[in-house]
């Protein structure tokens, strides 16, 4: 059985800063804020959240289907998930549009600042979810606003339960708009951050979102995960990584494994902390879609 994946394709351009921001940026001066950082590392890889989640769930043996756009320079990657066994039926190509760009500077501390051009993306609406036996389960990660929403309302047409995992899309709605979104779910997962605004605008405790929903998972970095059922909270710990390297897509390695276990029939619990173990192995590697892993070693 299959997972669909709604959104982005994306190229990241991934900058190291060797310092700290935190030194560099003045708070009491922000409203004049001007500043540079030198970056002395500098490399492009395929990333985008359908296409990290798509490969962490391709590695652990599932059967991803990226729903996404690319732009004009969109072929390489539609190669690259050709070379990987990633279908791509439903990646659409904008001929008049560049594909989504992310530009992220990492600090010493592991903190990020992004940049991100949409492009093709905001075109992912075009795109329709239907009904089909082959199809078990669904994800709506970031992606354009319009398709976030039609997506979802497709989803719960057809009867395909699915995950909400807003990001940092999160901002984009309202809390008329994110009660609705967690309504038609199945399972909402966030991080700690978004879990606090997803609150915040819903005005729904944690608890209480979870109670809308099969589960909720809000991961928590190298703390691990909370996993809520029915208002009730499982903490997860985290996987002590071989080393710390770049923070780039080990949330969406944690959501491909998410999506495995959840097709498994495991328990939300399960699910995390396979999704820990990926986290904590992406997160050794540089870039989104570079890393390995050997079953055995996570008990598969």
């Amino acid at each position: 059985m299959a997972s669909i994946i709604c959104g982005s394709l994306a190229f990241d351009t991934i900058m190291n800063f060797e310092g700290r921001f935190a030194q560099q940026i003045l708070p009491e001066q922000l409203h004049i804020l001007n500043v540079s950082f030198l970056v002395p590392s500098l490399r492009r890889d395929f990333g985008g959240c359908a296409g990290n989640i798509a490969y962490s769930l391709k590695l652990l043996g599932g059967e991803p289907l990226p729903m996404a756009t690319v732009g004009m320079d969109g072929d390489g990657y539609l190669k690259r998930l050709a070379d990987l066994g990633i279908r791509s039926e439903f990646v659409r190509t904008i001929a008049d549009a560049y594909t989504a760009q992310a530009m992220i500077i990492t600090d010493q501390d592991n903190n990020q600042i992004n940049g991100f051009h949409p492009g093709a993306m905001e075109q992912a609406w075009q795109t329709r979810i239907e009904a089909r036996s082959d199809i078990a389960l669904g994800i709506i990660a970031p992606d354009g606003r319009d398709a976030m929403v039609q997506h979802a309302e497709q989803f719960a047409a057809a009867g395909i339960p699915f995950v909400f995992d807003p990001g940092q899309q999160l901002p984009r709605f309202d809390g008329a708009e994110l009660r609705d979104f967690v309504e038609k779910a199945s399972w909402v997962a966030v991080n700690d951050y978004e879990g606090k605004m997803l609150c915040d605008r819903t005005g729904w405790d944690i608890d209480e979102v979870s109670r809308h929903v099969r589960g909720l998972i809000v991961t928590t970095g190298a703390q691990g995960c909370d996993v809520w059922v029915d208002g009730k909270k499982t903490q997860v710990p985290g996987i002590k990584a071989r080393s710390v390297v770049d923070p780039t897509g080990c949330g969406d390695a944690f959501r491909g494994a998410l999506l495995f276990g959840l097709e498994q029939g495991w328990s939300l619990e399960r699910c995390a902390q396979l999704g820990n173990h990926l986290g904590a192995i992406k997160i050794a590697e540089r870039g989104p879609q570079n890393y390995s892993i050997d079953k055995a070693a996570i008990g598969l």
